[in-house]
């Protein structure tokens, strides 16, 4: 029997999560290959297609990883403004994230070394051995950055799909200008985020919890007759 369309879409989005511990497994090219078709379907504004990607596999993530853990020190700045702060409900959902995720590795709340580890482990990428640097167009402001958000949607939909498991990170953009120098990008590509991506390494406790959604009445208004 045919699957209905709707329970697909509904399992993979049930399934996909921030992945925070890695396999030392690289992704096969051919399904590389097809993750990237399958994203590239994402839309955008008028067509644009804006983003671009530099993925980096195996010994190149690795030599980016030192690279950026040699520069994780001095922060350039994010090409677009971080959130000023978080409040309100906000705030609460930060924090609940926070906490289910120091929980699973077993670090207390007051542990600041600890902690300042763990965030440390973004510009590791988590041990993955795939890392894609997700950029947009300057010119086309932050409506290019809203269409790279569709595309990385996609992209992280369409690896569940083929048995991949992904981290989105936005703490990557902290180092735009470092990674437009690494990579030696145009000046105007603007760094969104980074996603990090492979096999999921299931024995890791990282791995074990997962966030909360928000009920649909509080995000939505629905306005009838």
């Amino acid at each position: 029997m045919e699957a209905d369309p709707a329970t697909v879409v509904d399992d993979l989005l049930a399934a996909r999560h921030s992945c925070r511990g890695f396999l030392d497994k690289l992704v096969p090219q051919d399904v590389l290959e097809q993750l990237l078709t399958m994203a590239q379907q994402s839309p955008s504004w008028c067509n644009s297609q804006p983003w671009q990607l530099v993925i980096t596999r195996g010994p190149a993530t690795d030599r980016l990883r030192a690279a950026l853990r040699d520069h994780s020190g001095d922060s350039d700045g994010p090409d677009f403004p971080f959130p000023e702060q978080y409040t309100g409900v906000y705030q609460q959902r930060r924090r609940e994230c926070g906490w289910q995720l120091y929980e699973s590795l077993g670090i207390a709340k007051d542990d600041r070394e600890a902690s300042r580890r763990q965030t440390l482990k973004n510009f590791e990428f988590f041990d993955a051995p795939q890392v894609a640097i997700v950029t947009t167009t300057e010119t086309l402001g932050v409506y290019g950055a809203v269409d790279c958000g569709v595309y990385v949607g996609n992209f992280l939909l369409a690896a569940r799909s083929l048995g991949l498991d992904t981290v989105p990170q936005a703490a990557i953009a902290m180092y735009s200008a470092f990674l437009r120098n690494y990579f030696e990008l145009p000046a105007d590509r603007k760094v969104v985020c980074g996603i990090s991506f492979g096999y999921s390494d299931e024995q890791h406790p990282v791995n074990g919890f997962r966030t909360s959604r928000a009920p649909i009445d509080e995000v939505a208004t629905v306005y009838g007759e």
